[in-house]
């Protein structure tokens, strides 16, 4: 079984989080719901930080990192590879506007009570449930600080 090691990153506003639907362009799961993701090629923070500004067009100080835990191991038998993914929450501003690049479809803003209407990645759920029951990492102003320094 092949070992993948990916970002996901969650990101919300008012309440809501952003689930995007992967494009034909893709490598795996194409039309499945996903969060921001990508293969880690660089420190999982640091990826984390590149993926949502490639898929969406947000810079790094739009972002404020709300959480993040240790990586969930997601088996997927059918396509016989072991996910270790490296999850992120994000929050973004107001005033913020995603845009999407080639990699996803369409994106949509919902409760995440909701994730379970919609055809996702292996286990989208029990990653964000794995992440909203962890302590917040650092205070918001913090993370943005870094971010900040991240991106120089």
């Amino acid at each position: 079984m092949e070992t993948r090691h990916v970002v996901t990153c969650f990101l919300t506003r008012n309440g809501k989080i952003l689930i995007v639907r992967r494009g034909g362009k893709v490598g795996t799961y194409r039309g499945k719901w996903s969060a921001v993701s990508g293969y880690v090629e660089e420190p999982p923070r640091q990826q984390a930080l590149r993926e949502v500004q490639e898929e969406t067009g947000l810079e790094p100080t739009e972002l404020r990192l709300l959480k993040t835990c240790g990586p969930v191991e997601v088996v997927d038998e059918k396509q016989d590879i072991r996910w270790i993914v490296h999850p992120f929450l994000f929050e973004i501003d107001q005033s913020a506007t995603v845009r999407l690049d080639w990699e996803n479809i369409e994106a949509r803003w919902i409760s995440p009570s909701e994730l379970t209407l919609y055809e996702t990645v292996p286990k989208l759920k029990e990653v964000l449930e794995k992440l909203q029951g962890m302590e917040v990492e650092q205070n918001a102003r913090g993370s943005k600080r870094k971010h900040r320094e991240d991106s120089e």
